[in-house]
């Protein structure tokens, strides 16, 4: 697995299945935090996002985190102090965030008790509702919010598989992103069926994946996989216009997606109405209400769809070498990026010169891969 390429977790948290992707950081790295963090990174991390300093410190019986606001007032999030409790580092069975100021005017307030006689002693150490909390005071003093985090391409691409998978993606209070199963799936043979396959299509695709073998159904057949989704397929025919040094060039690529009928777009709108014609037989106000702003999606992608069909025109009739390319073979397009059947047609100039590239280019058409058997975690006693 390359270093920069993410790792994928199924784990239950809270009682619902969920997988986290994290990007692998070095053993140095991970304990240097370890070290300088005592096991509080996963709340100064969200913190100093919002571009707070933050420190870990000891204070009577166990560390705490301290943060300085713009209003010169402190936070501090701190497990029980008094009497001692053991835990592991960073995750007590309850929280206590107090805000000071010693300055005029002074200031003493608690954000969040989770203590057994505190207001939110129902929570105990959950960590997601500790931010909640935080983040929703720290808004309200008009502290900067947090920047949405920059995610990598290897981890767009997990992202891809899990929402294939059928999982569903979520955000924490913390701004940390996972997915997680829907939340109208209860059945557990279901759940495992779910895990199991994108357990097996992210494998299949290289990540480094983690399971407990319990969550994973081991009788189930490896999936048929695609070697190309429909959406990397569509992606030649940005690479073909990125190529294109005259119009005709870009007009072929682009007439796929706009083509009256049979293209791309009218496709998706297809896709959207017959939707939206399907979750209205639910018969609910709620999916009435869904299926209908389906098809208003639909409806303004369909007047969009026309507006670039004009633009096209415009284009198709300039037909005219673009000035900041170089001249090449007539019709070139790279071997690392065929173009697909139709475009390669719009692009011949006489059925001969059609048939003859035709023959020439490797196949456009799609293989899939039955990819041989994952190794899944085994459940089986003494391995």
């Amino acid at each position: 697995m390359p270093p920069e390429q993410p790792q994928v977790a199924f784990r239950v948290e809270g009682g619902r299945l969920i997988a986290r992707t994290s990007v692998p950081i070095s053993p140095q790295a991970a304990a240097d935090d370890r070290e300088r963090e005592r096991g509080y990174s996963h709340l100064t991390a969200p913190l100093r996002q919002r571009g707070l300093v933050c420190t870990v410190e000891y204070r009577l019986s166990d560390y705490f985190v301290h943060a300085s606001l713009p209003d010169g007032s402190e936070l501090f999030i701190s497990p029980p102090q008094e009497p001692p409790r053991e835990h592991p580092p960073g995750y007590p069975e309850s929280w206590l965030v107090t805000r000071h100021r010693s300055a005029e005017p002074a200031v003493y307030e608690v954000i969040y008790d989770s203590e057994p006689d505190g207001p939110h002693a129902r929570d105990g150490g959950d960590v997601t509702k500790l931010l909640a909390a935080v983040d929703t005071r720290l808004d309200q003093l008009g502290v900067p919010t947090r920047p949405a985090p920059k995610r990598s391409a290897h981890e767009i691409a997990a992202d891809a598989v899990l929402h294939r998978a059928g999982f569903v993606p979520a955000v924490e209070s913390g701004g940390e992103r996972y997915h997680r199963l829907p939340s109208g799936m209860t059945d557990l043979d279901e759940e495992r069926l779910v895990v199991t396959r994108a357990f097996d299509m992210l494998r299949a695709d290289g990540f480094d994946v983690s399971c407990h073998p319990d969550l994973l159904e081991h009788s189930m057949p490896p999936p048929w996989i695609p070697e190309k989704s429909l959406g990397d397929r569509l992606g030649y025919l940005a690479k073909g216009i990125e190529a294109s040094t005259h119009t005709r060039d870009v007009v072929a690529n682009l007439s796929e997606v706009t083509a009256p009928g049979d293209g791309v777009l009218q496709r998706v709108v297809e896709v959207l109405d017959t939707t939206a014609e399907w979750w209205d037989g639910f018969g609910g106000p709620a999916d009435h209400r869904y299926a209908q702003r389906l098809r208003s999606i639909a409806e303004n992608l369909d007047s969009h769809a026309a507006e670039l069909r004009e633009i096209r025109s415009h284009l198709a009739d300039r037909h005219a070498v673009h000035p900041g390319k170089g001249r090449v073979r007539e019709n070139q397009v790279t071997a690392s990026t065929p173009a697909p059947p139709r475009v390669r047609a719009a692009l011949a100039s006489s059925p001969t010169t059609a048939q003859r590239r035709a023959a020439s280019a490797p196949p456009a058409t799609t293989t899939a891969v039955r990819p041989a058997p994952p190794a899944r975690p085994s459940s089986a006693p003494g391995r």
